[in-house]
């Protein structure tokens, strides 16, 4: 019988800054920015959710809902940190660990029983281990499957363990309202509901053939989850070992620009700088990119997408800037710009065939930005940048993943062998 973990670090970003800043306990806090800047909340402390702010909410409403609360920029370098820190507790108790985002893993703890003691002990443990290296609280859900093990730490949120014994599965999922399942957003709960589905259980009772006729392959999905089990997306496959899998389908960074901006200079520096921070993380994947797309937005929220297949698949900072570039300028108006989007797509493991006369330069650029990585790992991902990418006003939000997010950068498995 298989045995997973999921382990959701508590309110993780209020969390960390709690350790900084002692005095900030109990309070209604709020990370993400001003409350008088564009963007949104990236978390909220217990306190400040009582009021109704949650993550992803404009910080304009976040104020008007908690104007007492106490808004800060976040540190993005400091979660990340404290991230690595839980990775490598985690990687003591199983070689098989997932880190969904930067405050959440799943845990392969199949036929560990031996070594950790049953689920419920192996749990308590993990929780204690998490906690002495990091000061930090977590919730964690034990099950034979990992859809149940990620509800389950939810339930027992903020800082609790949560087991359901094989075969309690549907049992357990039964009273829970269909949301609770993981890729179930408010459209489809909303569809759910216009067939009379508001609870797991009321899925579970509907015939596979029902749910495909209305909902396609999603619905053969959402039966599989209603039973408990791994089905759909994200929770297709097995955890895979440190270093290997694990890869995503697409790598994007986008940027909201504090005020609306008409400047060349500014939009350009704002094109190199995120195609560096995609290029960054298609390295630590160690995959390249064929097709490239962008997306603007205007200041009057008008927003587009413009995509080109490049003649080879690249991971090359300046081949992505320069190609991103072109795209922008072929489509842009003119019009003051609100929001710009990077995006790799159709990614491969190697770079296919370059030309002869392309590969020398190529080569040099590969030995530079390995350095330049190595140097960003030690010291930080902006201190060193392209030129053409130093003035542009990105300010990262705490909240997305990081380009070197633990476990996801094969070189650091082979640096442990060198």
């Amino acid at each position: 019988m298989k045995s997973y973990f999921h382990l959701d670090m508590y309110a993780f970003f209020v969390s960390v800054e709690e350790l900084f800043a002692p005095s900030l306990r109990g309070k209604p806090v709020v990370v993400g920015g001003r409350p008088n800047e564009r963007g949104v909340v990236s978390a909220a402390s217990y306190a400040a959710r009582k009021f109704g702010v949650h993550s992803a909410m404009p910080l304009r409403t976040a104020y008007k809902l908690c104007p007492q609360a106490i808004f800060v920029d976040g540190h993005r370098e400091r979660y990340v940190e404290y991230s690595h820190k839980v990775y490598e507790v985690l990687q003591k108790f199983s070689p098989r660990v997932e880190m969904a985002s930067i405050d959440e893993a799943y845990l392969d703890l199949t036929g560990t029983e031996r070594l950790l003691g049953p689920p419920l002990a192996a749990a308590h443990a993990l929780h204690n281990a998490v906690r002495e290296a990091t000061d930090l609280n977590c919730s964690i859900g034990a099950a034979s499957s990992r859809l149940v093990a990620k509800i389950a730490s939810d339930q027992a949120k903020p800082h609790g363990i949560l087991w359901i014994p094989p075969g309690r599965e549907a049992s357990f999922l039964a009273p829970l309202d269909v949301r609770k399942i993981p890729g179930v957003g408010k459209v489809t709960e909303r569809n759910l509901h216009a067939c009379g589905i508001r609870k797991i259980g009321d899925l579970a009772r509907l015939d596979e053939s029902f749910l495909e006729e209305r909902f396609g392959k999603w619905g053969l999905a959402l039966a599989g989850k209603a039973r408990g089990e791994d089905a759909g997306a994200w929770f297709d496959g097995e955890i895979p070992e440190t270093g290997e899998g694990g890869d995503p389908k697409s790598i994007s960074h986008e940027n909201t620009f504090s005020t609306d901006t008409a400047d060349a200079g500014i939009i350009d520096a704002m094109l190199v700088r995120l195609s560096e921070m995609v290029a960054r993380r298609l390295r630590d994947h160690r995959l390249y990119t064929r097709t490239v797309q962008i997306k603007l937005r205007y200041s009057d929220f008008a927003t587009f997408t413009r995509s080109m297949t490049l003649d080879h698949a690249t991971q090359i900072d300046t081949e992505l800037a320069a190609a991103v570039r072109g795209l922008f300028h072929k489509a842009w108006t003119g019009k003051p710009i609100r929001l710009l989007g990077v995006y790799a797509q159709s990614l491969e493991a190697g770079e296919g065939q370059t030309s002869l006369l392309e590969e020398n330069k190529t080569e040099r650029w590969r030995k530079t930005l390995e350095a330049v990585d190595r140097i960003r790992e030690k010291y930080g991902d902006t201190t060193v940048s392209l030129a053409a990418g130093l003035n542009a006003p990105f300010r990262a939000r705490v909240h997305e993943n990081p380009e070197n997010l633990p476990g996801k950068d094969p070189r650091r498995k082979d640096d442990t062998h060198g």
